[in-house]
């Protein structure tokens, strides 16, 4: 496989919210048409249950209650977030996702313990020997206090034959260069920051999995399609349309939950608040949002 061609779950990965209703429930029903809504709307496939989904504050019922209710409402893979800080509950949810429907599961490298290299790569080695379905790594290191070294990241691509793709986060476009040139044929490099998914594409990548994509995926598509042709300027044309999005959907007093919560009431969905420690957004936090939407309509 040539790096660059995606053979897994698509281009458009959505890490997709999970709605509460009023009282902070889980909602399964608006999780099902929020699910519908983004299939239609420029997502390939969906991932559940992960940083953008609020993981931290689900217990384990709710993580496989919304995976399987999303896997029943759509025919696009569901990857579900399976990772944790604890190895021994990872692989205990990374066993449960099995038999749920998904697709695959997401494994974010273990956050706040800020384990030494062995056992960030004992941690992955014992979830993707917990499932037959396939793995995605994910690399956030400004959330998990610690990056996965290059040596780890090849290991784990070239020995563990179901851990086939790499979420980069870590915004070091030259490293994932060199890591697609070690070990390009091993695996699918997704973009795990918006902003950088343009860079990512010129050394490699295969796609997104994306927050702003809840409501961006046509565009994200667009640019995925110019790229492939060899139409740079049109995928710059549109890169530089999302930019007001990217600028929208994070900030110091709104992070990616509850800004794309925001945006997605503007936009006729009911997927609620979000759950505590994460609070409502700020008043202005819809007002921006329907002015991020109406210039990317523009």
């Amino acid at each position: 496989m040539n790096a660059g061609i995606c053979r897994t779950w698509g281009k458009v990965l959505t890490a997709m919210v999970t709605p509460f209703d009023a009282q902070g429930r889980l909602d399964l029903d608006a999780a099902q048409r929020l699910a519908h809504w983004l299939a239609a709307h420029g997502s390939d496939g969906l991932v559940l249950a992960a940083t953008t989904g609020e993981a931290s504050t689900l217990d384990d019922d709710e993580r496989c209650d919304l995976v399987r209710a999303v896997c029943e409402a759509v025919t696009v893979p569901v990857i579900a977030g399976t990772g944790s800080n604890d190895t021994r509950h990872s692989v205990a949810l990374t066993e449960r996702a099995q038999g749920l429907g998904a697709a695959g599961v997401i494994a974010v490298s273990p956050y706040y313990n800020r384990p030494p290299q062995a056992g960030i790569e004992a941690h992955f080695r014992a979830m993707a020997a917990a499932t037959d379905l396939p793995v995605m790594l994910y690399d956030v290191p400004l959330r998990t206090g610690r990056r996965i070294a290059q040596e780890v990241l090849l290991r784990l691509l070239r020995e563990v034959p179901n851990i086939v793709a790499f979420k980069d986060a870590t915004g070091d476009p030259p490293a994932a260069a060199a890591l697609l040139a070690e070990a390009g044929e091993h695996f699918d490099l997704y973009s795990g920051d918006d902003p950088y998914t343009l860079p990512l594409l010129a050394v490699g990548a295969v796609g997104i999995v994306g927050t702003s994509t809840h409501w961006t995926g046509p565009q994200f598509r667009r640019m995925f399609e110019a790229f492939e042709r060899g139409d740079l300027r049109t995928a710059r044309e549109i890169n530089a349309r999302l930019q007001p999005s990217f600028r929208y959907v994070n900030s110091d007093d709104c992070v990616f939950p509850m800004a794309i919560k925001a945006m997605l009431r503007t936009l006729g969905q009911e997927v609620g608040q979000c759950r505590a420690p994460l609070p409502p957004a700020p008043p202005d936090t819809e007002d921006r949002a329907r002015e991020v939407w109406a210039q990317l309509q523009d």
